[in-house]
Order: structure tokens, then C-alpha cells, then sequence
């Protein structure tokens, strides 16, 4: 089976829940291209990081960025602030460029996994997609 979702609903979910807008689009078949504003000495200044779906374990999602020291730091950064917030348990930072989401440490996430199994994230040039298959 397969959940579709349009990167602008998936940028709408997150403007609506941290309040910033990430706007989002294809970078290839397990890539997705993230544009995030920042001031930087009275301008704004607009970084663009590629995520990419590594493998998925479980309910665990290894993710990898591109980028050097300063996109690394960005991204720690962002880690940092996000442990304050609702979900943000779910984000572990790793060696190397990647992150790791453990869906399973949110409780209403990991109930999900008790019924489904997740087989793959991938993006094509509208929709991030979502498959997986029913437990019996």
C-alpha cells in the first residue's frame, strides 16, 4: 500500500506545527530538497540541504544531508532546538552527516507499527510516498 503526500502538504504540517515554512521538492527517487531562510548580517539568506531516505530498520529511518561544517552545524542546531518540542524525541543525530528518526519512541507513531510495516520512502516529482504493508 501507498501514502501519498504532496510537498506542499508536507510543508503546510510543518508550518502549522513549528510555525516555519520548509519549503520542499523532488531531488530524486529517496531525495528530497529542504530550503531553509536565514539572516545572516541583515540579510536573508536561502540554504538548501538534500535529504535522502538511507534504509529504514524496523521503525527506525536512517536519513543522510549533504553538506559541509557549516550545514552540519545548522542541522545540530536544529536538532537541539527541536528536543524541546513535541516530537523531538524522535530525532537522533549520528556520525557522518545522518540522522537517525525513531518513530517508535513516539507513542501515537509507534502504534502505527504495531498494524503496518514500513517498506519504503521515496519522492517522485509531486508526491512524497509511503509504502508499506498491513500486519495480519
Amino acid at each position: 500500500m501507498e501514502l501519498r503526500l504532496t510537498y506542499q502538504e508536507i510543508s503546510d504540517l510543518i508550518e502549522r506545527k513549528a510555525g516555519r515554512a520548509l519549503p520542499l521538492a523532488y531531488g530524486g527517487p529517496h531525495t528530497v530538497r529542504v530550503s531553509y531562510d536565514v539572516n545572516v548580517l541583515f540579510k536573508t539568506a536561502s540554504v538548501g540541504i538534500d535529504l535522502t531516505v538511507d534504509r529504514i530498520v524496523g521503525s527506525d529511518i536512517y536519513i543522510s544531508y549533504n553538506g559541509g561544517a557549516g550545514i552540519d552545524f545548522m542541522v545540530r542546531q536544529a536538532i537541539g532546538m527541536a528536543k524541546n518540542r513535541p516530537g523531538g524525541e524522535l530525532i537522533e543525530p549520528l556520525d557522518g552527516n545522518r540522522i537517525l528518526l525513531c518513530l517508535s519512541k513516539n507513542a501515537q507513531a509507534g502504534s502505527i507499527f504495531d498494524h503496518v510495516t514500513l517498506e519504503d520512502i521515496c519522492f517522485d516529482e509531486q508526491y512524497a510516498i509511503i509504502k508499506f504493508t498491513p500486519k495480519m
